[in-house]
């Protein structure tokens, strides 16, 4: 089932899809730029703050098998706003706890952050698998470069706020505001809802077809998703403290270290739907984990702060491309796109959310900066596997 849509609707939808991806990074960014003060301000280790981290992570994969059904019945739209309040308040709830200094309180208002990201993940993803399939040309690393970009403002935000003295609580509060507004207005320009079919006793349920968690390509593509995203997971949640620990920089050096990894991701995601064009997903994948591979052990064994910022840059271009690829991959058939973007966002939120903490408890016996060098294995399983994001034929 389609419903056609005039250009300008799908112009508006696409800008609205870049606007939330955008908002999405701003928040994220705020809160990772900004980790070392959290674990100053509760006086953490870095396990520790691992073990906050988690309840994010928690958080996320408790909503994100779930989210396609929930897209499925209430829309892409609905679920943005749902989801965008919800993370808006969990927000303000840490601001709130980090006043107290109560780590319990930090712990609960993370959870309830951590479902409503996953939820907004999920809809902003197959909002833009629709527009691209709709466009017919790769754009959907340019949605996620809208998240990059988002990324790289907060963390320019984070460093100059940190440099200036301004506390993280109000920094959280103001940020919370622009989530409420952004995810409010922004999804009323999204693409007409299908709503799921409709049984005879009126219930709504999905497409007939195979689960998609007993789909193997399906399952090969998350597999695929959760080796290449832990990369920009770790590069996320630890460059900045790996920066201080590791290198001695201050706080502000090393949010702009971050920076300087969020910005290389987003040149190469803008600039990405063209070269998967040329090249196809599956080379572009296995070149994309070769240079997250280089430019991770170039930040490692760096010993300045020159020879660092330039193997964070080659980082985020090899972390660039293979989150988006994947949404695309899983989406390929726009029938089921609502479940398997679901079953391989779970999958690559395993290690986008779950392994920066582990790679905190591992920082606690190695020191967070040698701690980096793990990844390097699943971005090998990654390198064996990303034949499975080859194009699908649609009948």
């Amino acid at each position: 089932m389609s419903i056609a849509v005039s250009s300008q609707k799908l112009n508006a939808a696409a800008a609205a899809t870049f606007l939330v991806f955008g908002v999405n990074g701003l928040v994220f960014a705020s809160w990772a730029a900004r980790i070392p003060a959290v674990t100053d301000i509760l006086h953490l280790t870095s396990g520790q703050m691992g073990t906050l981290l988690l309840c994010t992570a928690i958080g996320s994969l408790l909503a994100l098998p779930t989210a396609g059904g929930v897209v499925g019945r209430i829309g892409t739209a609905n679920t943005l706003r749902a989801s965008g309040l919800l993370a808006a308040l969990a927000g303000i709830g840490v601001a709130l706890s980090l006043t107290a200094e109560s780590i319990p309180g930090t712990a609960v208002a993370l959870f309830f952050f951590g479902v409503g990201i996953g939820l907004w993940d999920v809809s902003q993803n197959i909002e833009g698998a629709d527009v691209e399939h709709r466009l017919k040309r790769t754009i959907m690393p340019q949605f996620h470069a809208a998240f990059s970009g988002g990324a790289f403002a907060g963390a320019l935000i984070g460093a100059g706020l940190s440099n200036m003295g301004v506390g993280l609580p109000l920094h959280l509060l103001v940020i919370a505001g622009v989530v409420a507004v952004s995810t409010m207005l922004a999804p009323r320009y999204f693409l007409p809802h299908i709503p799921a079919e409709v049984s005879g006793d009126g219930a709504a349920r999905a497409p007939r077809g195979p689960s998609a968690w007993r789909d193997g390509r399906t399952l090969l593509i998350g597999v695929v998703v959760l080796g290449a995203t832990l990369t920009e997971g770790a590069g996320n949640d630890w460059i900045a403290k790996a920066s201080v620990d590791g290198l001695g920089t201050s706080e502000s050096s090393g949010a702009l270290l971050f920076a300087v990894f969020v910005l290389a991701m987003t040149a190469m995601r803008f600039f990405g739907g063209a070269v998967i064009d040329v090249y196809g997903r599956v080379a572009v994948l296995r070149a994309s984990m070769a240079a997250a591979a280089a430019g991770l052990g170039l930040f490692v064994f760096a010993g300045n702060l020159w020879l660092a910022g330039a193997g964070a840059a080659l980082w985020g271009i090899g972390a660039a491309l293979a989150f988006p690829m994947g949404m695309s991959a899983a989406a390929d058939d726009p029938r089921h796109a609502a479940a398997r973007v679901s079953v391989v966002s779970t999958l690559g939120y395993i290690s986008f959310l779950a392994g920066p903490p582990l790679l905190g408890y591992l920082g606690d016996l190695t020191g967070i900066h040698q701690a980096l060098l793990a990844i390097l294995a699943p971005i090998l399983v990654a390198l064996l596997l990303a034949g499975a994001a080859k194009p699908l034929r649609v009948q």
